[in-house]
């Protein structure tokens, strides 16, 4: 037996990604509608309405309008924009955050997807901060590097065209980031962090790191306790692995075209100061692989069904 889901805006980065992770499995029935009839409002309502699961590939306001057109209590949202990440009702989609947060998102309706910044974000710096060895009174900042399949179809075109960007472009400079929100709340921080992001010039992978003055915080934690508290979050045999933290280098690319989330703790003992660095593929476990995840989880099938990790 097999539940049915409607990509809503499968023709976009994200929604195709999502295709091919579902692509030939048996436990998934895809509701397709053809290029006529994908902007039709009549029929987009009759497939959010008819189908079990619907995952929005939408920008904000059009997500927001899917969610409304959808008049049952039957069908189960996942939604992949920023629309919903803080927003009452709604689950958020990062399974791995908290202990009994894949539990949750099981038995949800409206189950909103992680950023894929504060994917990297989060899965370092929240097991620390549950664990009491960071304050959630601290000034953090997160500094990351994406692809730039990440901007969309635009900037796609833009970096694919015959006057590509440089190498590495800094934006968002403002700190006003439509992640931030996210990333305080999930980490359960007192102060929105400062967020550097940076696009380079290759087409999917991610850097996000997180520096700490682990010598400034009361409880003076080591690089070993760090690293501690990440293994102890997440079991082997997911999709998040802990690799180790002498490492010469981290590439962009370490973990692009897969659906895993590699951290590492680096750093120098002897200052006490870390490096906490995170790297995935910004349309794998930042966006395409988790939402393939959550439907997994969702509709009770092996969560690690359709991914690569």
């Amino acid at each position: 037996m097999s539940v049915s889901v409607f990509i809503d805006g499968a023709a976009g980065t994200t929604g195709l990604e999502i295709r091919e992770r579902l692509a030939g499995r048996d436990d998934i029935a895809i509701v397709l509608l053809d290029e006529a009839r994908r902007k039709d409002p009549v029929a987009r309502a009759e497939a959010l309405n008819d189908s079990d699961f619907v995952i929005l590939c939408l920008p904000d306001d059009a997500a927001r309008e899917a969610v409304s057109l959808i008049a049952n209590t039957r069908t189960r949202v996942i939604d992949a924009s920023t629309a919903f990440r803080v927003a009452e009702g709604w689950t958020y989609g990062f399974a791995e955050v908290e202990p009994g947060q894949a539990n949750a998102i099981a038995e949800a309706k409206r189950v909103s997807n992680p950023g894929c910044y504060p994917t990297g974000f989060l899965a370092l710096l929240r097991p620390l901060v549950r664990a009491g060895l960071v304050p959630v009174d601290w000034g953090i900042t997160v500094n990351a590097v994406s692809g730039y399949s990440g901007g969309g179809k635009a900037m796609i075109a833009e970096y694919q065209g015959v006057n590509p960007p440089p190498a590495t472009r800094a934006y968002a400079l403002g700190l006003a980031h439509k992640h931030v929100p996210e990333m305080q709340k999930h980490a359960r921080l007192e102060h929105p962090p400062i967020f550097t992001p940076s696009v380079a010039n290759t087409y999917r992978g991610m850097i996000v790191e997180v520096p700490l003055a682990l010598y400034r915080f009361p409880r003076r934690p080591t690089l070993l306790a760090c690293e501690t508290a990440l293994r102890e979050a997440y079991p082997e045999g997911g999709l998040i692995r802990i690799a180790d933290g002498d490492a010469s280098a981290v590439q962009i690319e370490d973990d692009a075209g897969t659906d895993r989330l590699t951290l590492r703790v680096c750093g120098n003992a002897e200052t006490g100061q870390a490096r906490l660095i995170a790297t995935l593929d910004n349309l794998g476990k930042g966006a395409a692989g988790a939402a393939v995840q959550n439907l997994n989880i969702m509709a009770g099938l092996d969560p690690l069904a359709g991914l690569t990790v």
